[in-house]
This record gives structure tokens, C-alpha cells and sequence, in this order.
């Protein structure tokens, strides 16, 4: 199986790579060899190499520069895709787009299932709605995966920020009210290749997390993990708050947890998110 993949240079890019079947042959792009937000260029791509598969893990995801850059945020997160689904039914290629837990308004007090309404309440989730839109639209076959709180050990992360910060500060504040799924981004590859050799269904999946957690939470696992693994030789204090205590220049979903139920129909669960971090945060410590 030939597969296109498309920001190899991500989180999930460079994941994807890392654990790609060595049987199927993997094409991989950034930005600068190929621009997704031009039809031509993706057209002419696409048809030169007939990918078997298209794997979109582009993204502009940078939530709060987001607010002031929306021409550049809705060309990536939905030109792009609607392009990369165009050139996928024209050239008979099966499409799989990452997506985000911030479709949702967090209004919800339970998890969120695939068939929810969406509400974005940020230019980052309202800009990749529309992506999803997109993809439906012009390419029904096409797999969609919903993550949330995306971390490895690759590029920038909230893991990465919070252990930089651990380094230069006795104390830290954070949002204890935002509540979510961290998910490691090799487990979000992993299950993109099983969807892919189980040939499943086209449409919406959600997968992230097996636990949901807070912000706040989250970081102190990420402390104590970094002290057992002597990353850190002492951890600040740390501080629960509210989100109002924190302003953000875009607006956060209080509550995104994300049923996967669905994904059980091909015997598929959430990740592990905390042994996933102790592994992560080992392989931060030897880079």
C-alpha cells in the first residue's frame, strides 16, 4: 500500500513514520514540498504519485494565534483538506483528516459522542469544522479521527512547555476547570494504520485518552513522573485555577471528553495515556 502523508514534520507526522508497516511504501511532505491550500499543486502531486491512501495530519494548531490569523488558520485547516478530499475521489484514494476535540462548545456533561452537534467556540475549532465539512462533502468514504490533547515527544506540547517551565520557576498556576483526554500521538498513529488494515468505514471517529483529566491534573502526573525519572531534581508547587483566572485570547471548551464506542466495532480502545507519558517523558530525558 502506497501512502501519502501530509505534515511529516508534526507530532503525529513524525509519529506516523516512526511505526508505518515496513511493507507499505510511505511518501512523506511538509509544508515547504507541498502546499495543501493550492488545488493545482496537490492535484499535480497526487496524480504524479497515486497514493493508495492520504493520511492529513496538517494542521494549524496553534489555538490562540489562531484568533488573529483566521485567513491563514482556515486555509490550512480547510482548504487544505477540502483539496486533499477532491484529489482522493478523483484519483481513488482512501482520505483520512485528524481533527480536534474543539468542535465542541464543552457545554456537555458527558462524554461527546461522533453524532453531536458541533459548537466551536474558538477561530481553531471553527476553522477545522469547517475542514470536516469539507472532507464529508467531497469525500464520503473518507475516515475523520477526532483527538484531543495531543503530546510526544516531538515539536511543541503542553508535556514539553510544562517540564521547561518546571525547570525555571518555583511556582506554577493551572487551569484545574478544563477538563479533557491527553493522548500520546503514536497511539493516534497506531490506531490511523489498524482503521486502515481493518478497511473500515468511512465517517466521524473519536479516539484519545482513556482517562479523562484537568490541566492541572495532568501536570502534576507530568512532575512526578519527570521526578521519579530524575528529570527533574525538584518540582515547583503547583497551583489549581480557574479558567477566568487565566484569560486566553481564544475561548477553551470547559468540558470535551470524547466517548470512543464506536471505535469497539474494530476491537479499538483509548490510549494509555499515563504509561504512554512515562515512556514519552523517557525518550524527552534522552534527547
Amino acid at each position: 500500500m502506497k501512502v501519502l502523508l501530509i505534515g511529516a514534520n508534526g507530532q503525529l507526522g513524525h509519529c506516523f513514520q516512526d511505526i508505518c508497516p515496513k511493507s507499505w511504501t510511505l511518501l512523506v511532505t511538509n509544508s515547504q514540498k507541498l502546499d495543501i491550500t493550492d488545488s493545482l499543486a496537490v492535484d499535480n502531486y497526487v496524480s504524479i504519485y497515486r497514493p493508495d491512501v492520504i493520511v492529513n495530519a496538517a494542521a494549524f494548531t496553534a489555538v490562540d494565534k489562531a484568533e488573529d490569523e483566521y485567513e491563514l488558520a482556515y486555509q490550512v485547516n480547510a482548504i487544505g483538506p477540502k483539496n486533499l478530499a477532491m484529489v482522493s475521489q478523483k484519483y481513488n484514494a482512501k482520505l483520512v483528516h485528524v481533527s480536534t476535540d474543539y468542535v465542541f462548545d464543552g457545554t456537555k456533561n458527558q462524554p461527546y459522542v461522533e453524532s453531536d452537534k458541533t459548537n466551536p467556540i474558538n477561530v481553531y475549532g471553527k476553522t477545522k469544522r469547517k475542514g470536516e465539512l469539507a472532507v464529508l462533502e467531497n469525500a464520503p468514504s473518507a475516515m475523520i479521527i477526532r483527538t484531543s490533547w495531543v503530546f510526544s515527544e516531538y515539536g511543541n506540547n503542553f508535556v514539553k512547555t510544562m517540564l521547561k517551565l518546571a525547570s525555571e520557576k518555583s511556582e506554577l498556576s493551572v487551569v484545574d476547570d478544563q477538563i479533557g483526554n491527553p493522548t500520546y500521538a503514536g497511539d493516534i498513529a497506531k490506531v490511523i494504520i489498524k482503521l486502515l488494515e481493518r478497511n473500515a468505514d468511512g465517517g466521524i471517529y473519536h479516539y484519545c485518552g482513556d482517562k479523562s483529566t484537568s490541566w492541572f491534573l495532568f501536570t502534576k502526573e507530568i512532575l512526578d513522573i519527570a521526578l521519579e525519572q530524575k528529570l527533574l531534581v525538584q518540582a515547583p508547587n503547583v497551583f489549581p485555577i480557574n479558567t477566568q483566572s487565566f484569560p486566553t485570547k481564544a475561548k477553551r471548551p470547559l468540558y470535551s471528553v470524547m466517548s470512543m464506542d464506536k471505535l469497539k466495532k474494530y476491537c479499538l480502545s483509548g490510549s494509555n495515556w499515563r504509561e504512554k507519558l512515562i515512556s514519552c517523558i523517557s525518550k524527552i530525558k534522552s534527547i
